[in-house]
Parts: C-alpha cells; structure tokens; sequence
C-alpha cells in the first residue's frame, strides 16, 4: 500500500518530498520534470515521470497498491495545484489531501483548491522554514542517523535492557524492536538476570510480552546487531562482552566517559529513556500500538516517582502523547500486584537489624535471593520516622547488592555511592535514589572469631557512613539545582529506580 503520494514537485515539494522521504512508510512520487525524476532516484526515493494533472498517470502509480492514505500535491503554480488537486480527488477520493497554493492565486482558484483539499497550505516561505526546520532539527537528525545504522543491521538485532531490567527498560527495549521492525530489521528485546519484581513481572505477563531471557551460555552468535537501552556499556550490569561495539545505545543516564557505538542518544536531561523512545516513535511515524504505550507510560512514571522526581516538559509530553493509546485497565493490575515471601522477609530484616545515626539508616540483612526486594525494603523505610536516607544491602554469589534512598536535602546518594564504593564495585544512581553492586573477593582477610556477614557489614556499613560524613554539601544550594547537576553530572549510573532497581551499570 502506498501510504503517501507527492503529486507534482515544484521548489516547496522537493522540500516535503525530503522530510517525508526520512519517515518510516511508503513514499511515491510523481512528476512530469524528468530532470527532479532522475534526482529523487539517485536520493533512493521511487518517482515516476508522468503528469500528475491526468488521472490516468496516477492510475499507474498507485494500481497495483490499493489506496492512498496522504496525497501531498506539491506544484508552485496555483492552476496546475487545482487541475492536480482535481485529478487526485478523482482517483483517490478516500485520500486526506494537503494543497500547496503558491503565489498568485486568483480567488476562483484558490476557492476551489480549499473546496477540494482537506488542507491548504498558502505561504510558502513558512512551509518552506517548517519543512527545513523538521529535516534538521535535532530530533529529525537523530532519527536519520538511527534510521541509517538500522538499515546497516545484517540480520536480527538484539535490543539489550539492563540486568534485571526494571519498567523503564522492558518499556524502552520493547519500543525500540518495534521501530527496528518499522525499518525491516528483525529485533528482538533481551534481558539477563530475572524479571524480578511483582510489578514487572505482572507488566511482562500481562501484555504478554515476548522477551529473550540470556545467560552466560546464550549463543550471540545468532544476532547480526546489537542496541543497549537503559545502560550503555556492554558487559557493564548486563552479561555480554566488554568488547563488544554495540550498534546503537538509548539511555537517560549520565556516562562516566565516551560510549562507543555506531549510534548513541545519551541524555541525562529527560527523566526516563521511555521519554526518548516515546520521541522516536512520533517523530519516525511508528504507529503506537496499546502494548507499547501502556508500556512507555508507565516506564516514565516509574522512573520519574510518578512524575515528582527529575521530570522535565519532555516527560510530560510524552505522557499526554501515549495517554490516549493506553490500556488503563492493565496498568491498575500491574499497581497491585501480591508481594512475594522474600520481600516481606528482607523488610523484616532490614526493620529488625537497622543502624540509625542522625537521620541515616543502614541495614543489612545477610543473603538474599530476590536483590529487587532490597530496593522495596528501602523504599519501605524511607518513611520511617526520623529517618531521610536509607540505605538496604545484601549479598549473593560473592557480591554485595546495596540499594539507597533519600529524602534529605543534604546528600547526593550517586556522589556517596561513588565515593564510598567506586574503587571497590561499581556505584552510581541520582541524588535520591542510588546503588551499588562490590564483589566480595576483595575481603581478602576475616578476623578470628568474625563470620563473612560480620566482615560484609563492616566493610559497606563503616564506608557508607565515612562517606557520609565526608561529603558536605552547601545546604544554602536548591535541593532542585543540586538534583539538576546530579542527573547531568559525569558519571554513568544504571536506573535511578533499582530495577524498578537502582543498581549502578
């Protein structure tokens, strides 16, 4: 099916005929100027010699290709626009038509071209600045460059999301397959680790979401490209090679340095990476189905705590653009879900063996089996009385999984994470929502009489709480410009929402 048909090609349709060449869809064009012709070919774009004006000529365009969803009749003489226009509704009476009237039109012309078209565009030089200005816009650059590496993919794209992937990259990994698809490439969306939390896994089975479970044993072998979304270092909180180059890497977090790829879209600036996909799939013309929206809305709620941390206008507009797509019904389930034996269990723990020093919570509740119940622990406590920053950790297969939280307008928890265990693990998240993963190879000694859990929480609790003390910060600063310089700072940190999770990549 041709999804959109350029009739005529004067100065303002080689100009549309450019925007809408970089969108996903069907695009024809025709033309009695065998010259443009010969030019749009050479760019790659089909168009066929022939005057637009006859209806016959358009016949032979679109026969074999049913209806029409867009004509765009694009010729800068105001009478050969009404003779087209006319041709056009002839042949293709169910078509949304859009009318270029240039210059000069009389008013019987120009009363017929608005009778026949569903719109009339008249001022050129505006067209003309609105069509340049979506051909090189950032959001219209990116799109081009995304589109290009896509179209370089030899075979079926893997769409990585972090370790133990929280909403916002299930939501992220799910849209960006879609658009792969858009373009013809075969994607699939791949997480390592477990789908952990209740809400996600209620997300997951809900939507009926088919995503590829890896492990260190997966054969990479089988894909032609890979994407990172959510993260954007290979082998850095997901399983796949550190020297891997990855074809394309969407993520909102802050890199620690250069991230290499074929395509990378790094902005610390929006709230959730489901705010980027959201902008892709509008500006590519990606049909957004209900699974992918329901999937996007609440990715961006998730990450953004419900729009009340780190959002900004893109964030909002991205939710106002997905809202009418969204299966409500679905989201209400994925909100009430049953909570699992270990969570219950971790929080009675983290109650039971907590450390509170001025307002500072640290507990550590020994092995644990579901890391993600750590980050409902701390979310749990944060609402403890006296207490503004929390910080829940665990270990299991030799690493210690610490998730923090904060409310206090006096720490950064990614800074603290970072100064108390960058050297040792990796460490990163925003200023109120943070965490860090340390192998436990590095307690190298245990003194007599100490067990490992006895070593674990010396080593965590002692660091965090020195790192604490050490790090002042000038409370006369806006706890809002601090948690600006937070999210754009220049370290790279996995979700602010540990997985719903908040470990560091």
């Amino acid at each position: 099916m041709v999804s959109r048909l350029v009739l005529g090609c004067g100065s303002t349709g080689a100009l549309v005929v450019e925007g809408l060449a970089e969108r996903p869809g069907d695009l024809q064009v025709l033309c009695r100027d065998e010259d443009r012709v010969e030019t749009l070919r050479g760019d790659g774009v089909p168009a066929t010699v022939g005057d637009p004006a006859r209806t016959a000529a358009i016949e032979g365009v679109v026969a074999d290709s049913g209806d029409v969803d867009v004509v765009f009749v694009g010729a800068d003489d105001p009478e050969r626009t009404e003779a087209i226009l006319t041709a056009a509704r002839e042949r293709l009476p169910s078509a949304v038509v859009v009318a270029y009237l240039g210059a000069g039109a009389t008013d019987a012309v120009r009363a017929a071209v608005e009778s026949g078209a569903d719109r009339v565009v008249d001022h050129g030089d505006v067209l003309a600045d609105r069509v340049v200005d979506a051909a090189t816009s950032e959001a219209a650059v990116r799109c081009r460059k995304l589109r290009s590496v896509l179209r370089n993919v030899d075979g079926r794209l893997a769409v990585v999301m972090h370790e133990t992937p929280d909403p916002d990259a299930i939501a992220s990994a799910v849209a960006l397959a879609r658009v792969a698809e858009q373009f013809g490439v075969p994607a699939t969306p791949c997480y390592y680790g477990d789908v952990s939390h209740q809400e996600n896994r209620a997300l997951v089975n809900l939507l009926d979401l088919d995503l590829r479970q890896l492990d260190a044993d997966s054969d990479l072998s089988e894909f032609g490209g890979f994407a990172l979304v959510d993260h954007s270092r290979p082998g850095v909180n997901d399983g796949l090679p550190m020297d891997l180059y990855p074809d394309i890497v969407v993520d909102h977090h802050p890199p620690r340095g250069p991230v290499e790829a074929g395509f990378a879209d790094l902005r610390s600036d929006v709230g959730a990476t489901s705010t980027m996909l959201t902008g892709y799939l509008t500006e590519l013309g990606v049909p957004l189905s209900e699974t992918v929206a329901t999937l996007l809305l609440y990715g961006i709620r998730v990450d953004t705590d419900d729009f009340s941390r780190e959002v900004c206008r893109e964030d909002l507009l991205a939710a106002a653009t997905l809202l009418p797509h969204v299966d409500l019904a679905v989201l209400e389930k994925v909100e009430s879900p049953s909570v699992g034996t270990e969570t219950v269990d971790v929080l009675s723990r983290a109650i039971r063996d907590r450390d509170v020093r001025d307002r500072v919570l640290v507990s550590y509740v020994g092995v644990v089996s579901d890391q993600d119940a750590l980050a409902q622990a701390a979310d749990r406590l944060q609402s403890m009385e006296g207490v503004d920053t929390v910080l829940v950790y665990g270990r299991a297969d030799g690493t210690a999984y610490v998730s923090a939280r904060s409310r206090s307008d006096g720490i950064d928890l990614g800074e603290t994470l970072r100064t108390a265990f960058g050297q040792i693990g990796t460490a990163g998240g925003h200023a109120g929502m943070a965490g860090a993963q340390i192998p436990l190879g590095i307690i190298e000694d245990v003194d007599d009489g100490e067990t490992v859990d006895d070593a674990v929480e010396r080593l965590v609790t002692d660091r965090f709480f020195e790192a604490v003390a050490d790090r002042p910060i000038d409370l006369t600063v806006p706890l809002e410009t601090r948690l600006g310089e937070a999210s754009t700072g220049g370290d790279d940190a996995e979700s602010d929402r540990p997985r719903r999770i908040d470990d560091e990549d």
